[in-house]
């Protein structure tokens, strides 16, 4: 496996990140109110435009691959569609019509509607109004009870699910007349209108749900609780869906996606990309670590230095660099090359200001977990 891409863009925390189809481009967010689009096709990536209405910071960022749309949503209550015209980048204001800050923002996967998570207990579901030549929204509200955190597509372009900080995962049908054609059943019902509950999961020991990821055949939901857990949830014709915990001695995971039907990349607060995987669907487990770790040492001998050093010189040694790649906490993983049942690559953005390109090689898995910790 060749080594990460590593780019270190900015000393600011990244909160949010999109490449465009060709990956020729890319969306961030540096903690503030402004979105930069860097050109990638060179080593040296390069800011060539600036994307500055909104006055909050920006929480979500998503580059529409085919239409080369960018959708961008903040804490001011406030999402934009920006279109590049002349070279230019213009918005365009959605009627979000929320009344706390939006949190996470996803293009459906036909590019005709978009979800809009946010504190306000509701998901704006936006689509264009051919008669007013605007972005209006529907709104889904219950049964959610606190913020919605996350929100995931389902390969058919209706089905949603959510995450929300009152430890539950949903399902929800996003069905807007006049834009989605009559969907085929699935696994998760077949009498779809706008808000039909079509699932409702959680942990077993509970926890805000950070991170919600429909599997590549849309039958699976996986979602990341703060209980530093990863939750596989499979439904059921009966009522009665399966949920598969894995239990995990790790500080909590903040995103995942799936590289194809029987693997899960998440990552978190402990600074690297870990892999979960199954060999019968139902039986998932942690496997370690997709960071390579090459300056790992083990506990004991970095203890042992330790306290050599402090009865010699009275101190302690100043090295705080973590044996990982990133150096704080991993806020967004994403597909990077490949397809959705098949990811080649991925990335990831950080609270350390890098953007790194990680190769996804299962076989090159470090599986001593123990080397993650400060």
């Amino acid at each position: 496996m060749s080594s990460p891409d590593v780019h270190e863009l900015t000393l600011s925390p990244i909160t949010a990140h999109s490449f465009n189809g060709d990956r020729t481009k890319l969306a961030v967010c540096p903690n503030d109110t402004n979105v930069h689009i860097y050109n990638t096709s060179s080593n040296n990536w390069s800011i060539e435009a600036t994307l500055k209405d909104h006055d909050k910071v920006v929480t979500g960022i998503d580059f529409a691959p085919n239409s080369n749309r960018i959708v961008t949503c903040s804490q001011d209550r406030n999402a934009y569609v920006w279109t590049q015209e002349n070279g230019v980048w213009k918005p365009a204001l959605v009627l979000l019509r929320i009344n706390r800050a939006a949190t996470y923002v996803r293009w459906s996967p036909n590019e005709d509607k978009f979800a809009v998570a946010s504190g306000a207990r509701a998901i704006s579901v936006c689509y264009f109004d051919e008669d007013n030549d605007w972005w209006g929204s529907k709104h889904i509200k219950k049964p959610i009870r606190s913020t919605v955190l996350s929100v995931d597509w389902h390969p058919n372009n209706v089905l949603l699910a959510s995450g929300s900080a009152d430890m539950k995962a949903r399902v929800f049908s996003a069905f807007i007349k006049g834009v989605d054609k009559k969907p085929a059943p699935t696994v998760w019902g077949d009498k779809l209108p706008f808000n039909t509950l079509c699932g409702e999961f959680q942990s077993n020991r509970g926890g805000w749900v950070h991170s919600v990821a429909f599997s590549p055949s849309g039958d699976v939901l996986a979602f990341a609780g703060h209980d530093s857990s990863i939750n596989i949830a499979y439904p059921s014709a009966d009522g009665n869906p399966t949920v598969v915990t894995v239990v995990t001695p790790s500080l909590p995971y903040l995103s995942l996606i799936w590289a194809n039907d029987r693997q899960i990349v998440a990552a978190g607060h402990d600074c690297a990309p870990v892999l979960f995987e199954t060999s019968d669907n139902q039986d998932w487990h942690l496997t370690g670590s997709l960071d390579e770790n090459k300056k790992k040492t083990s506990i004991s001998t970095s203890v042992l230095s330790r306290f050599k050093t402090m009865d010699s010189r009275g101190s302690s040694d100043n090295d705080t660099d973590l044996n990982t790649i990133h150096q704080n906490t991993i806020l967004q993983v994403r597909p990077y090359s490949g397809s959705p049942d098949q990811v080649a690559q991925f990335s990831t953005a950080g609270v350390d200001g890098k953007i790194v390109i990680w190769d996804f090689d299962p076989s090159r898995v470090a599986k001593d977990l123990s080397s993650l910790r400060v």
